[in-house]
């Protein structure tokens, strides 16, 4: 069982006036509960068992539900209880924190704008492993502040971007978005061109060197646009082959995705064969700097066109999305 809700003491009986729900097998599991979790609507959703292997995941929606009035409870199963008592308690800490903006203004195009993210902070301090506690989050995502940071020395010291760039390292990635959420809505997102948010690229991806994926790629032509900038190089971006953990909607990208902006996150983790995501081992000895600079590389050159205005991704369909 998953409780999405922003109340500290839940209780919830037959007679509490939830709606019961369903996703069904063959369903997109993420898709679907992210528009029960939109909805706005009190309800209790049971899921198939065939997806018990991602069902721990829906834990991630809980970045859909700031301040939110209604809750809903994932249950994995297919049987509806004539009779059910749910209690679930939460412990809510309101705490202060900040993204790291910096922004070089178009010359041309002033308020039309690109951005470059990645996140900065990781898990902290947690159980620790051979008396290591320290979780440094090497690749999650100091690869990709990193990458951002250096396409942002190289943008100004070109210094002939037409379209406004600015560059973010976001907070509180691990604990919800929430960083990338308050940033995305300072923005009117008709006026954001494009979105290169950068996650994990501090080890090869499953085609090896020279490559990485682009969530969503289907999504708008965005990945297009960049391949053909890269015709020659031998650098290649691929389709994100993990659609089943719906990484399009789960990183700093989605907020404005959803509201339609060519928003997608660049990656090369194997996410079905990481050895050191979310553990203590992922630190800077692990990274593999060769091929994270062939990707730095690689995101600098393919963007020139949208950078320059020349170049403009079509915008996600956001009909009937939540």
């Amino acid at each position: 069982m998953v409780v999405i809700t922003c109340q500290a003491d839940l209780t919830i009986t037959e007679k509490s006036g939830y709606d019961i729900t369903t996703i069904a097998a063959g369903a997109n599991l993420f898709s679907e509960a992210n528009k029960f979790v939109q909805s706005g609507k009190n309800l209790i959703v049971l899921i198939d068992t065939s997806m018990a292997k991602n069902f721990g995941r829906l834990t991630s929606l809980k970045r859909q539900m700031f301040k939110a009035n209604n809750s809903v409870v994932f249950v994995l199963g297919t049987q509806q209880p004539k009779t059910f008592a749910i209690t679930a308690k939460h412990e809510f800490v309101e705490q202060k924190l900040a993204n790291v903006i910096g922004i070089i203004p178009g010359k041309s195009k002033l308020n039309e704008y690109v951005l470059f993210s990645g996140h900065y902070d990781h898990l902290g301090i947690g159980k620790a492993v051979n008396n290591d506690s320290i979780y440094n989050g090497a690749n999650d995502d100091a690869a990709g502040t990193t990458a951002m940071i250096m396409l942002a020395k190289y943008f100004k010291a070109k210094n002939d971007n037409e379209r406004t760039l600015v560059f973010v390292a976001f907070t509180a990635e691990e604990v919800g978005g929430f960083g990338a959420q308050y940033c995305s809505r300072q923005f009117n997102p008709d006026q954001v061109m494009a979105m290169f948010n950068i996650e994990m690229i501090g080890t090869e991806s499953k085609w090896g060197k020279n490559s990485a994926y682009i969530t969503g790629f289907e999504k708008t032509d965005m990945g297009k646009i960049l391949q053909n900038n890269l015709e020659g190089t031998g650098f290649n971006f691929y389709p994100d082959p993990y659609t089943d953990q719906n990484l399009f909607y789960r990183s700093d990208n989605a907020t404005l995705a959803r509201l339609g902006v060519p928003a997608h996150t660049i990656s090369t983790s194997k996410m079905d064969s990481e050895p050191n995501y979310h553990k203590v081992s992922d630190e800077i000895g692990t990274l593999d700097m060769e091929n994270m600079a062939m990707i730095i590389k690689a995101i600098a050159l393919s963007s020139k066109g949208i950078i320059s205005g020349k170049e403009t991704p079509s915008r996600v369909n956001v009909a009937g999305l939540k």
